[in-house]
């Protein structure tokens, strides 16, 4: 058995919006105009998946991806009572919990998920799938999450994997073996024609 996976990250927001945890805010103009610009240029797929949330579901519908139907594997990482919260407030409220979460993957001082937990749940999605193509929507965690799971990777590298804006990042399988074509940038049409202040 041997299947193609294909995981989607949905576009950056402008460089001024504040980071916040679980942020599902939609795509920002110049985002959205980038993701349509690529909309047609992925290859067909036997399944074609998105995360459960409005920004990458709002991505898959400008890529094209019509019949995109959410996955519940795919969600973010769950922050629990952190969400909402911007990361400079967590970081002067609670220096000790943030940093024990970026550095310890079993740790969940927000009462949410870890990077263990997100890491396990993913790879278990990863390793039910079935032979063929899948194009996945989905957020820079959750293919971190795969990538962790896939090349068998100590969990503490999640962090310092960068998945790029509006990128692919393909895996392939057979018999639980995974190999990586890393993150492979999705083509850039005449609509991405944003001036510098837009990006």
């Amino acid at each position: 058995m041997t299947v193609r996976v294909m995981l989607i990250s949905p576009a950056a927001d402008a460089p001024a919006h504040e980071a916040r945890f679980g942020d599902d805010g939609p795509l920002g103009a110049a985002g959205m105009r980038r993701t349509r610009a690529a909309a047609g240029s992925l290859p067909a797929a036997g399944q074609v998946l998105t995360a459960p949330s409005a920004r990458c579901a709002a991505s898959a519908a400008a890529l094209g991806l019509a019949a995109a139907r959410p996955e519940p594997a795919l969600r973010d990482l769950d922050p629990g009572r952190w969400r909402g919260l911007p990361l400079a407030e967590v970081g002067a409220a609670e220096p000790q919990a943030l940093a024990a979460w970026l550095t310890d993957p079993g740790a969940a001082p927000h009462g949410g998920e870890s990077v263990q937990d997100v890491v396990a749940r993913t790879g278990a999605w990863l390793d039910g799938l079935e032979d063929g193509r899948v194009l996945a929507v989905t957020t820079a965690a959750v293919i971190r999450a795969a990538l962790v799971h896939a090349l068998d990777l100590p969990p503490q590298t999640f962090w310092r994997l960068d998945v790029l804006p509006l990128s692919v990042t393909e895996l392939s399988g057979r018999g639980g073996r995974w190999n990586l074509r890393c993150g492979v940038p999705l083509p850039r049409g005449s609509a991405d024609t944003a001036s510098p202040a837009e990006t």
